[in-house]
C-alpha cells in the first residue's frame, strides 16, 4: 500500500526523483562537451526515442539501432531539429536474428567510434505464436536473445573505452515488472525457445525475466574482471507504448481508460533508463534493478544466482551453435 501510494502520487525516493519526473528532468543537471556514444536499440518509437531524444540533447552521440530505416531516418530528423548539434548515426538491425546482431557490431566496429552506453531498449509482444528466422519463438529471440549477443560482441569495446578514457561504461537492460509473474517451472529453456503451449503475456514476461537475470549474470563476470563497465535492468513503468497497444481490444482499452491515472507518459517511461545511463548516483551500481530512478527489489527467481549463471550458460552455448563457433 505505501509503495502504491508512493508511485500514484510521485513521492521522490533517495534519488530525489519518483514516478513523475521525466526524462529531461532526471538528466537536465548533465550536459557532455566531448561526446559519450550510446548505442540505443527499439529507437524509432515510444520510450527508446524519447531515451534517444534526451541523451542526444545532453551531448551524447547516439547510434540508433533500427529494423525500420525508415522510421529512425524521421527520428533521426526530428531530434536533429530539436538539437542541431546533435550527432545521430543510423544502423540497421533485426534483434530477432543472430545474423542481423552480427552484421550490425561488425559494421559499429568499423565506424572506429568509442562506445560508452549500451541500451538494450528495444522489444516486441506477440499475441500469437511466431518464430524468428532462426526458428525461435519470436518474443524470446528479439526480446533476450539478440541483447545477449549484441552486449557479447560489444562488450570489449565498452571495456576498451572505460579504460581509456577512465570512464565508467554503462549497460542498461530495459525489463518490466511483469518479470514477477514468471514461475520457476515457466523457466525451462527449450520451452522458451520453442513453447508447447503459447501464451503472448507469458512469453513476454519470461522474456523481461531473462534480461534481468542476463544483467546479474554479466555484471558478476565483470566483477571478475574488474571491469570498468556496470550493468543494470530497469522496468520503465506501464506506458502506454506500442507494445501496449499490440493487446488492443474493447477489454484492454476500457482498462486503460479507467487506470489512466495509472500510466506514465513517454517521457516518464524513459526516465529510469537516461536516469541509470548518466546519474552520477549510479556510478559502480551494477547487476540491480530500478524502477522509479531509484533501486528496488525484483522478484526471487530474478534474484537466483544460479539460475542466472545456468541461463546464461544455456544461451551461450545455443548461440555459440548457432553461429556455427567453438564452444
Amino acid at each position: 500500500m505505501k509503495e502504491t501510494l508512493r508511485y500514484l502520487v510521485g513521492i521522490a525516493g533517495p534519488s530525489g526523483y519518483g514516478s513523475k519526473a521525466s526524462a529531461e528532468k532526471v538528466t537536465e543537471s548533465f550536459q557532455f562537451s566531448s561526446p559519450f556514444t550510446a548505442i540505443i536499440t527499439g529507437a524509432t518509437s515510444g520510450i527508446g526515442e524519447e531515451t534517444a531524444r534526451v541523451l542526444a540533447k545532453r551531448g551524447v552521440r547516439i547510434v540508433m539501432a533500427a529494423r525500420d530505416m525508415k522510421k529512425a531516418a524521421k527520428v533521426k530528423e526530428r531530434i536533429k531539429r530539436e538539437s542541431p548539434e546533435a550527432e545521430i548515426l543510423v544502423s540497421e538491425i533485426d534483434l530477432s536474428s543472430l545474423a542481423s546482431v552480427r552484421r550490425f557490431c561488425v559494421e559499429f566496429a568499423a565506424l572506429g567510434l568509442p562506445l560508452n552506453i549500451l541500451i538494450n531498449n528495444g522489444g516486441v509482444f506477440s499475441p500469437n505464436l511466431e518464430y524468428s528466422e532462426d526458428k525461435f519463438e519470436l518474443t524470446f529471440a528479439t526480446n533476450y536473445l539478440g541483447h545477449y549477443l549484441l552486449t557479447e560482441l560489444l562488450l570489449d569495446k565498452l571495456i576498451e573505452t572505460s579504460k581509456r578514457t577512465g570512464i565508467q561504461g554503462r549497460i542498461i537492460n530495459v525489463s518490466s515488472v511483469v518479470h514477477y509473474w514468471v514461475k520457476r517451472e515457466d523457466l525451462c529453456f527449450i520451452h522458451l525457445l520453442n513453447p508447447n503451449k503459447y501464451n503472448g503475456t507469458r512469453a513476454y514476461a519470461q522474456s523481461k525475466l531473462a534480461c534481468i537475470l542476463h544483467a546479474k549474470e554479466v555484471a558478476r563476470k565483470l566483477k571478475e574482471q574488474d571491469a570498468n563497465v556496470t550493468i543494470n535492468a530497469v522496468h520503465p513503468g506501464i506506458v502506454k507504448t506500442a507494445i501496449i497497444r499490440a493487446h488492443r481490444g474493447f477489454i484492454t482499452d476500457s482498462l486503460f481508460f479507467m487506470a489512466s491515472k495509472l500510466l506514465k507518459s513517454i517521457p516518464q517511461g524513459a526516465a529510469t533508463t537516461c536516469y541509470v545511463a548518466l546519474s552520477p548516483q549510479t556510478q559502480r551500481k551494477t547487476g540491480k534493478y530500478f524502477a522509479d530512478c531509484n533501486k528496488t527489489k525484483c522478484s526471487s527467481l530474478a534474484n537466483d544466482e544460479l539460475t542466472a549463471r545456468t541461463l546464461w550458460m544455456q544461451t551461450r552455448a545455443l548461440i555459440l551453435r548457432e553461429l556455427g563457433e567453438p564452444a
